[in-house]
């Protein structure tokens, strides 16, 4: 075994690994525009994200006055996810310092992993069109556990899978979500400063650590 101090890594995927909010905000006006509704910022789009794709919906509708009751919501739904899952990876962009450091990681034998709450249907075709699939021992998303994140079962996982001690596991990750499974999970965490942190200033969060980029990931 290995004397470094981490012997895998787990990664969200939207906002720490792959910029993907362009694509997202392109099928959810796609949606809208669908109920005669009209287009929101990217900008809103981006602050909203992260929560799952029903609650994309309802803060979109939200934002347009209209009814946010599970119809509503689920009229929108379809819409959304085809034209999400038909160019989802149109405009979305892997994040810099990305590839050179699993690559690095791939190289030094640890392990990775995804850990998103993201669908399985809409994760692995992003990861797989963009590039990114092939680095991944392991890819946990929304629908793999009983509980996503913030829930500790997601890292449990992983912790299992790879046979692991939560001490020889970094979670990195870009929001309160990250941060909270993490610690219910007693492993560390790598937090990105200016993720999809829903305006949250991620020091306050205390993640292990606070990084401006994978260039800042501890990797020894």
């Amino acid at each position: 075994m290995s004397s470094a101090r981490y012997q895998a890594y787990l990664f969200d995927l939207d906002g720490t690994l792959v910029d993907s909010v362009p694509d997202i905000d392109h099928a959810l006006n796609h949606a809208l525009a669908s109920a005669d509704l009209p287009p929101v910022e990217q900008s809103l789009t981006r602050h909203w994200i992260g929560h799952g794709s029903r609650t994309l919906i309802k803060q979109a509708l939200e934002h347009h006055q209209a009814a946010t009751d599970e119809a509503a919501i689920d009229r929108l739904i379809e819409p959304f996810l085809s034209h999400y899952k038909a160019n989802i990876a149109v405009h979305s962009e892997i994040y810099p310092e990305v590839q050179a450091t699993l690559k690095v990681l791939q190289r030094r034998g640890r392990k990775l992993a995804v850990v998103t709450n993201k669908l399985t249907e809409l994760s692995e075709p992003l990861l797989q069109d963009i590039g990114l699939y092939d680095f991944f021992d392991l890819i946990v998303c929304g629908d793999t556990t009983a509980q996503p994140k913030p829930a500790a079962d997601p890292i449990e996982l992983c912790l299992e899978h790879f046979s692991l001690t939560p001490e020889q596991v970094l979670m990195v990750g870009d929001s309160e979500t990250d941060v909270r499974a993490a610690q219910a999970a007693r492993v560390d965490v790598a937090c990105i400063r200016d993720g999809y942190n829903h305006g949250v200033d991620v020091t306050t969060l205390h993640p292990t650590f606070v990084i401006a980029s994978f260039a800042d990931l501890p990797l020894d």
